[in-house]
């Protein structure tokens, strides 16, 4: 058990200082950058009539880019999306309205609506893709736009702070990808498989994007946003992620119940199978959760185990931290409950792997397959 617990602790330092590395080489958008080229925002929406208020009004107020236009997409809402969106826009020529309906065999919802934007603006040089819960600073874009053309790349990826409901498991999205995945190698490698992205806010080349396929080639995918990350390697494009926290924040869940069910809807697909999920959540739970529960119980009768297994999980915890501090999340005492947090991330995988088996997944009222 001794060598058990010095090789655990040996790991979770190692994966902390990769941690605090990654922290350190995070690229971030400047706020007082500007871009002369055409930009296109599209802001595919379907029933967000109560949240897209602060976004449209937010994309309104951007500065320092004065060849923006925002290409809206009512996808066949049921309440009054488009009504909202007229109503904020008024006559402000950069903004319009398309309708949308239901998409063709074969596509999922959200890659459809954003195939259809994407393909009335043919004369844009960058596409900003926003989701209706992001809500961007005024130099959001201006300082996207300008970090993807510096940092060389096709696809960029500036990760919001996270509001809303969800202190337990929405923190582990940043953490992921700040512990396991080593940033600059991913900018470097070709390889597909080492890709991250978040679809709430993607800046991507048009010339680029048209290589890859556009969402054309990730019709049917759930996580459309990391596929789409993939394809832009496939065609030689290179893809980077961002701390965009001091730029841009979203608001994804405003409940336990809504978390879980969005959640539900993809964690499925992040794993290539029911039996790798099994073994990443072991893996998990023996490395960020068994710790504080050895240090509990050995505390009296092994102290020198206990002291092992704690400095494990204070490991870890510092890990979160700085995670935190990098990206905007809550500093203290949230990183306290990591142990718990990947448990109830297990849950969540656990439900996902259920749904997808008995075909119940759903999101915006449409199945998922």
């Amino acid at each position: 058990m001794h060598l058990c617990l010095t090789l655990l602790l040996a790991l979770n330092a190692l994966l902390t200082a990769h941690t605090a590395v990654n922290a350190r080489l995070l690229r971030r958008p400047r706020r007082d950058a500007g871009s002369t080229e055409r930009i296109a925002v599209l802001l595919p929406l379907r029933n967000e009539a109560e949240r897209v208020g602060p976004c449209l009004r937010s994309l309104l107020a951007q500065r320092g880019v004065p060849n923006l236009s925002i290409h809206v997409l009512d996808d066949d809402s049921t309440d009054d999306t488009a009504g909202v969106v007229r109503a904020i826009a008024g006559d402000d020529p950069r903004v319009t309205l398309h309708l949308g309906a239901p998409p063709p065999p074969g596509w999922l919802g959200k890659p459809h609506a954003c195939h259809r934007l994407a393909g009335y603006v043919p004369e844009a040089d960058l596409l900003a893709f926003v989701d209706a819960d992001v809500t961007l600073a005024p130099d959001a874009i201006a300082g996207a736009a300008a970090l993807l053309r510096e940092a060389g790349v096709t696809l960029l990826s500036p990760y919001p702070r996270i509001e809303g409901a969800g202190r337990l498991a929405q923190p582990l999205l940043q953490w992921s990808w700040l512990t396991f995945l080593p940033l600059r190698l991913m900018e470097r490698s070709p390889r597909p498989s080492l890709a991250a992205a978040g679809g709430q806010w993607l800046m991507v080349d048009r010339a680029g994007y048209q290589r890859a396929g556009g969402h054309a080639a990730v019709r049917d995918r759930v996580l459309e946003d990391v596929e789409l990350a993939r394809a832009v390697k496939r065609s030689g494009g290179r893809i980077a992620l961002a701390d965009g926290s001091r730029l841009a924040t979203c608001r994804m869940y405003e409940s336990r119940r809504e978390l879980a069910d969005g959640y539900a809807k993809s964690l499925w697909a992040s794993f290539g199978s029911p039996s790798g999920a099994a073994c990443v959540l072991l893996f998990l739970l023996l490395t960020y959760a068994l710790p504080p529960l050895i240090a509990l119980s050995c505390a009296f009768l092994a102290p020198m185990w206990a002291v092992l297994a704690g400095a494990a999980y204070l490991l870890a915890v510092l890990g979160r931290v700085i995670v935190a501090a990098a990206t905007g999340g809550r500093v203290l005492p949230d990183p306290l409950a990591h142990p718990v947090s990947i448990v109830y991330f297990g849950r969540l995988v656990a439900r996902s792997f259920r749904g997808r088996r008995r075909g119940t997944l759903t999101w915006r009222g449409r199945p998922l397959g």
